[in-house]
């Protein structure tokens, strides 16, 4: 049975991290049977480094695109058989999109965003003994932000990176328009993408300014909604 090893259930959702997320609704989708193992320290037993990774029959795959990628040739999988090839790469080119744009608006909002970072502090590190609690969240905040300059959104002011992340949850809602997944009656894997992304906004157990402004987009909401319905 494949095993899918990620961080865990955390902030109301099945786990913190959209790219575990992708990998889970997509086995979800697929109907493949899979046991999840949820640990933070799974992350050093990963072949890169991150989380997810998933082990069948003894082989290690690491990264959400490859990972569904390798499910998907293994087992010959239909799930995109329906979709066309202009669809096709337009989930590519999205999915990239909100992997390398909107997913750092996400990282922002929890741990730069000062109205938030007391929650995500508590959350990831309110169990560590008081000694580690006092320098370890904030050495790896200070390390979190200086990824978030490197890569580029960390150089942005907070309204800025709002009106980023504001672009993203438009395109998606008009892509989206009034059907029931992205491409039609069924979903797809790209469907698995873009619901990772966006319950990580809108599935989740508080609020701050990123996440009241995904709610904004019933159409958006209303799928996040009925895929928590019709696969969890």
């Amino acid at each position: 049975m494949i095993k899918l090893y990620s961080f865990g259930s955390s902030l109301g959702v099945m786990d913190p991290s959209p790219f575990v997320v992708k990998v889970d609704v997509f086995l979800r989708f697929s109907g493949l049977p899979y046991e999840t193992f949820p640990d933070f320290n799974n992350i050093k037993k990963s072949p890169k480094g991150k989380l997810p990774f998933i082990e069948d029959d003894g082989q290690k795959v690491a990264d959400s695109s490859f990972i569904i990628d390798y499910l998907i040739k293994k087992y010959d999988l239909p799930l995109d058989d329906f979709l066309t090839e202009e669809q096709k790469a337009i989930s590519h080119l999205i999915t990239k999109s909100l992997d390398e744009n909107l997913y750092w608006c996400l990282v922002y909002s929890r741990w730069v965003a000062d109205d938030t970072w007391p929650l995500i502090s508590k959350t990831f590190f309110g169990k560590l003994p008081w000694l580690l609690r006092l320098f370890l969240p904030k050495l790896i905040r200070k390390g979190v932000k200086k990824n978030l300059h490197g890569q580029g959104v960390g150089r942005h002011s907070k309204s800025e990176i709002l009106d980023i992340t504001k672009q993203s949850f438009s395109a998606l809602s008009a892509l989206l328009a009034e059907k029931t997944y992205f491409f039609g009656e069924q979903p797809s894997s790209f469907d698995a993408t873009v619901y990772a992304s966006l319950c990580e906004f809108i599935s989740v157990d508080f609020d701050n300014d990123f996440n009241l402004l995904a709610k904004e987009y019933d159409n958006l909401v209303q799928f996040c909604r009925r895929i928590e319905k019709t696969f969890y």
